[in-house]
């Protein structure tokens, strides 16, 4: 069915509801003669007269209630649709669908879902926990995050974290029973806890650089994980050397459970950014979750 005849077929509705040509063109903002030749194109459409018309007034023929008694229920319908839809153009309601790592998570996200669920009681938020970089067009995200200097071109991106660093750990106990470490090659040669990239298929190699000079480092070990977090659990152990975001081992370093290596070969790097793509209508509850980020950076 075209867009043309619903519009026919509400005209119609509208003429059999006002029993009047004359009051239905007023409603619907248009001639009476216009009104006419519609009703006689959906009659002709159909094969059959809807409407008996005379000079005093209109009345509905027996197929034309038989068809009114079918549309009018649909056409509320609608109407109720477009109205819901209408009231929800600047609502902050429905689901929010989020693509990010824990990492993310936790540093940007959680933070701000207590509030942000507390003051908007008809969204959910949906996130799922995935180290690839995900097509949020393809894949009906609202929005991801991700580190900075991993996003396309064409997506609009907000720095929503401080920069970040890599940081090459141990316990002290593995490193007193190992050879020193003063290079990123030295790496070759102990037993390092190993990052697999489930999407891309591969081990992770460790990045370093040092005075413009960039080094990918692949190591081995006892252990693979594509878990941060538990890869720190396994350099927690003392089952072998780490390479991990600064800030999730600062703790231990501070504690002294962990000790730091290689420090000035792991230089800083764009943090964390939401990111959405450019050729989408921003959704309302995308635009106040942006803006719940917001408030909690400036807050920071």
């Amino acid at each position: 069915m075209t867009r043309a005849s619903l519009d026919d077929l509400a005209a119609f509705a509208a003429v059999a509801r006002a029993q009047s040509f004359t009051r239905a063109a007023a409603a619907l903002a248009t001639s009476t003669s216009n009104l006419s030749h519609t009703i006689r194109r959906l009659e002709a459409r159909l094969g059959y007269r809807l409407l008996q018309r005379n000079s005093r007034s209109v009345s509905v023929t027996e197929a034309g209630e038989a068809l009114l008694g079918a549309l009018e229920p649909a056409l509320e319908s609608i109407g109720g649709a477009l109205d819901a839809l209408d009231l929800g153009r600047n609502a902050v309601s429905g689901t929010l669908r989020l693509t990010t790592t824990r990492q993310a998570y936790e540093a940007v996200i959680r933070p701000v879902l207590p509030a942000f669920t507390a003051a908007h009681p008809h969204a959910t938020v949906e996130v799922l926990i995935d180290y690839a970089y995900r097509n949020i067009v393809a894949d009906r995200f609202d929005a991801g995050i991700r580190l900075g200097e991993k996003l396309e071109r064409d997506m609009i991106a907000l720095k929503v974290g401080p920069d970040l660093s890599m940081a090459v750990v141990a316990t002290p106990d593995h490193l007193a029973r190992s050879t020193p470490i003063t290079h990123p090659s030295d790496l070759t040669r102990h037993q390092c806890i190993n990052y697999r990239m489930v999407a891309a298929g591969t081990i992770y190699a460790w990045e370093f650089e040092s005075d413009g000079q960039a080094l990918d480092v692949r190591v081995s070990g006892p252990l693979t994980f594509n878990e941060p977090e538990l890869m720190l659990e396994a350099v927690l152990d003392g089952v072998g050397i780490g390479y991990l975001l600064s800030h999730e081992v600062a703790p231990y370093l501070e504690n002294g459970r962990l000790v730091r290596l290689l420090s000035e070969w792991t230089p800083s790097f764009p943090g964390f950014h939401l990111y959405y793509s450019s050729r989408q209508q921003m959704r309302p509850v995308l635009a106040a979750f942006i803006e719940a980020v917001r408030g909690h950076i400036r807050r920071k």
